[in-house]
């Protein structure tokens, strides 16, 4: 699908986006407007609309191109000029995965130490996607009577589907219950349409799984290359997958509270993870996706997954062919603002993975991923391949750090020389050598290299080097589904199962198998096969234990240079967000509140539980 597409369905939207921001739309209500009596302000009449399958699409496309969660939870990317594209980064740096080192960073990483309250501001997402949906209920609406293919008809119905239950998703796993609107609202609708209660967080999941498994039905089994970017009948099973382990989790780890606005009742768990095992084996069983296995290089290969279009891993993506910015927003620029500097903004490094992260990868034997004691002793002084020796090859393929080779240069963090007579010097040069390395000094030693494109030119600062990238998000892969099966397995009893999966995993990685498994290993296996692809943040709320690893003062890593050996003295960095910034998830933080604004806009929402 091209995004040139989406100029089509601004023009076709006109009239409509200007009554969706007057309609009494679900929690913003606002009185009605008479633009909604005026007459089009664009020259496409309805009859035309509904019998021409390119504008249909065109209304499918803008709907696509308005759901920004795809990409990394962002709430605001390519569509709006005054939006901030830095979003794409926060639900990594509210997780245990980072530190944001931007200087672009904004307010968002305050919402880190405890500052989510009523007022909210952290990966808000509901005015938009209720716009979108209000669309997506319209086609609906609207196909089944539609001048078109019958083949067209049905595979369109079936894509809506899946985005209107992928859009639901996003919010449920944000604020718990929400309204589930399902019809086309106007203006004369009853009051209780208008501003609708929130439903049982349990009828959105059950919606949202049931909608998912509806659509893969009439969705293809195979994707067109002229019809890449929409979703296959397996992205919409996977989606059940993801969502139904969620649900179980829910049930399984949280509280029913609020009459069930929030928590799902524990003795549905099992009927959750039964639902994400099933919708998981469907995907493998098919035998249409893989692990990727193309490189004999295990960093490689774990980069290439990321790098390499289109690759048997991808179940769903969203795709960036460098015409972002055509759309009227900021482009797509992910890849460029976390390489290493310099780039063309001369920032570069933007989430600065903390000493915790990098030591969650094993070595390649299975051993603890931790740095030994001994080499944070102050005579000690050891080189980056035997810090790092043996390490589990996607460590090199997620992260970069000290003496890492990229562009044909090495990376440097070091900060300071010691010279001949043990002193440490950390200003201006000595004897020819900088005191300090080029990258930035106040992150946590490291880098993220997942998804970085070595052969993009990130020194060019023209928007289109900045926002022109062309690196595809991928939203599904099949490592994701292997570790949900396996999570969903364990928790039906299946544990050989689940050690399977595991393993797969593991082999690819090119680490040492588990001989035995446990929801502990399971959870530390998600957390580094799927760094920074946005899960950690709300698998640590769904599990309900972010209170703990969300509350905890977190590490860097500092190297010293020798200049006589130029070998690295290392010291752990304690308190890395700073001497004041005490990370904090409180309890009520595991729904995002729905806040005064919207409960001022509608009185039958009810506000989520410990926000005042």
């Amino acid at each position: 699908m091209k995004m040139q597409v989406y100029k089509k369905y601004k023009m076709k939207r006109l009239r409509r986006s200007i009554t969706f921001a007057c309609v009494a739309l679900l929690v913003t209500y606002f009185s009605a407007c008479d633009v909604l009596d005026k007459k089009p302000l664009d020259n496409i009449n309805e009859g035309t609309v509904w019998a021409d399958e390119t504008l249909i699409d065109a209304d499918i496309t803008g709907a696509y191109a308005k759901t920004t969660v795809f990409t990394n939870e962002a709430d605001a990317v390519v569509l709006a000029r005054n939006g901030n594209f830095f979003s794409i980064y926060f639900v990594n740096n509210v997780s245990d995965e980072s530190l944001s080192a931007s200087n672009f960073a904004g307010n968002a990483y305050k919402f880190k130490f405890g500052a989510l309250k009523i007022q909210g501001g952290l990966l808000e997402y509901w005015e938009r996607p209720y716009n979108i949906i209000r669309v997506l209920n319209e086609l609906l609406e609207r196909l089944p009577n539609a001048q078109v293919s019958e083949e067209f008809r049905k595979q369109r119905m079936a894509e809506v589907r899946f985005l209107r239950a992928f859009n639901y998703f996003a919010i449920v796993k944000r604020y718990g219950g929400v309204p589930l609107i399902t019809k086309v609202q106007s203006k004369n609708d009853p009051e209780s349409e208008l501003r609708p209660a929130r439903n049982k967080e349990q009828e959105i999941y059950d919606f949202i799984i049931s909608e998912a498994k509806a659509a893969s039905k009439d969705l293809p089994q195979v994707v067109s290359e002229t019809d890449w970017g929409r979703p296959s009948m397996y992205a919409a099973l996977a989606l059940a997958s993801r969502a139904a382990l969620y649900a179980g989790s829910i049930a399984q780890y949280g509280t029913v509270q609020l009459n069930g606005v929030v928590g799902i009742d524990n003795a549905l768990a099992n009927q959750y993870y039964q639902a994400s095992y099933d919708a998981s084996k469907a995907i493998i069983d098919s035998m249409k996706y893989a692990l990727y296995a193309e490189n004999a290089d295990k960093v490689q290969n774990f980069k290439n997954i990321f790098l390499k279009k289109r690759n048997k891993e991808v179940i769903f993506a969203r795709q960036h062919d460098g015409s972002d910015r055509d759309a009227g927003g900021n482009g797509w620029c992910y890849d460029y603002f976390q390489c290493p500097w310099p780039n063309g903004w001369s920032n570069g490094n933007h989430d600065a993975p903390y000493l915790e992260m990098a030591e969650a990868f094993e070595y390649k034997d299975g051993s603890p991923g931790v740095v030994k004691e001994a080499y944070y002793h102050k005579d000690s002084l050891i080189t980056m391949e035997q810090l790092w020796k043996d390490k589990d090859p996607r460590f090199f393929a997620t992260l970069y750090t000290q003496g890492t080779k990229w562009q044909g240069r090495t990376l440097n963090y070091y900060k300071g020389i010691i010279k001949e007579d043990g002193t440490i010097q950390q200003e201006d040069s000595y004897k020819g050598i900088l005191a300090q390395g080029e990258q930035k000094k106040n992150t946590c030693g490291f880098g993220v290299m997942k998804y970085l494109d070595e052969t993009k030119d990130n020194g060019n600062s023209s928007s289109a080097g900045i926002f022109g990238s062309k690196q595809d998000y991928i939203v599904f892969r099949y490592g994701e589904i292997l570790l949900n099966y396996a999570e969903a397995a364990f928790a039906l009893g299946k544990t050989g199962e689940a050690l399977d999966a595991i393993n797969k995993i593991r082999e690819r990685a090119g680490i040492a198998k588990l001989t035995t498994i446990d929801v502990d290993k399971i959870r530390h296996e998600r957390r580094v096969e799927l760094a920074f692809e946005g899960h950690r943040y709300w698998d640590l709320r769904r599990w309900r234990i972010a209170e703990d690893y969300l509350s905890r003062n977190m590490h860097g890593l500092r190297f010293i240079l020798d200049y006589t050996t130029k070998k690295f003295r290392i010291q752990k960095i304690d308190k890395i967000d700073g001497a004041t910034n005490t990370p904090l998830f409180r309890p009520e933080n595991y729904y995002l509140p729905i806040t005064h604004k919207r409960t001022n806009q509608n009185h039958n929402l009810v506000e989520n539980p410990g926000y005042n």
